[in-house]
């Protein structure tokens, strides 16, 4: 499996290095990206199938693929797991149901660890290199919409955001932000991963809808940090906006920003 991550990934990435720009946390991209790939990740720490989506889940994000799409992850802690040995310290009934809409739209096989869903469109396996590097390319010949975060300062208990969207979607797009750790790790001591360390990248801690769209223009909002948030994890920090058909549908335009 090794080799075959490091042959896909060859192949799908740029040789670029990750520097400063405002709109990752972890710094920018080279070249100015074309399109954001929003990558989910449904995993659990009570699930031994999961570490491997998690490494390839780490190798990806705020990576930027040939056809300059700057992929940005999000690891969706689900809460299936939590009764069989050990019960996942990031996991939410948001993310279950969350997983469960996509089940509905776009897999006949209901909800699984580890899965990964690329821009609300495309599902599969959350360890398979093969199948990633095939949905960024179906998804680069898409149509995508823009989004733009103006930076923003955080207080104590929220944040207050300015955003601006471009473009005319048919039908009123939801604005879903997602607030994430940049990094976590745990010590599992009991179920399937009972003695590993293990690692995850662009955690998230919260996520909800914040407002809507329909053309043109720019938006305020404010988001709320859920509790322990900024300050629990003891690491970095980062905003996920995308714009998302309703219903949980495709994934039309993105960005991300540190706090």
């Amino acid at each position: 499996m090794q080799l075959r991550l490091a042959r896909t990934l060859s192949l799908v990435f740029l040789a670029v290095s990750v520097g400063s720009h405002a709109g990752s946390p972890a710094g920018s991209i080279n070249a100015t990206p074309s399109s954001v790939a929003i990558v989910e990740l449904f995993t659990s720490e009570g699930c031994s199938s999961c570490p491997p989506a998690d490494a390839l889940l780490q190798q990806i994000n705020l990576m930027q693929t040939s056809a300059r799409q700057l992929i940005v992850g999000i690891s969706e802690h689900v809460t299936y797991w939590n009764d069989l040995g050990w019960k996942d310290p990031y996991s939410l009934p948001v993310f279950t149901d969350r997983q469960s809409v996509y089940a509905s739209n776009l897999s006949t096989e209901g909800p699984y660890t580890p899965q990964m869903v690329l821009n609300g469109r495309d599902q599969f396996v959350g360890s398979d290199g093969s199948a990633l590097e095939r949905a960024l390319r179906n998804d680069a010949r898409r149509e995508h919409f823009g989004l733009r975060i103006v930076p923003s300062a955080p207080a104590k208990e929220g944040i207050d955001v300015k955003f601006a969207f471009a473009g005319n979607p048919l039908k009123p797009l939801d604005i879903i932000a997602v607030l994430a750790d940049d990094a976590d790790r745990s010590n599992v001591l009991r179920g399937e991963n009972g003695g590993r360390k293990l690692q995850h990248v662009s955690v998230a801690r919260s996520i909800a809808r914040v407002a809507t769209v329909t053309d043109d223009g720019e938006h305020s909002i404010h988001i709320s940090f859920p509790e322990g948030f900024p300050t629990s994890s003891g690491t970095g920090h980062h905003l996920i906006l995308f714009a998302q058909e309703q219903r949980q549908g495709a994934i039309l335009a993105a960005a991300t920003m540190p706090l």
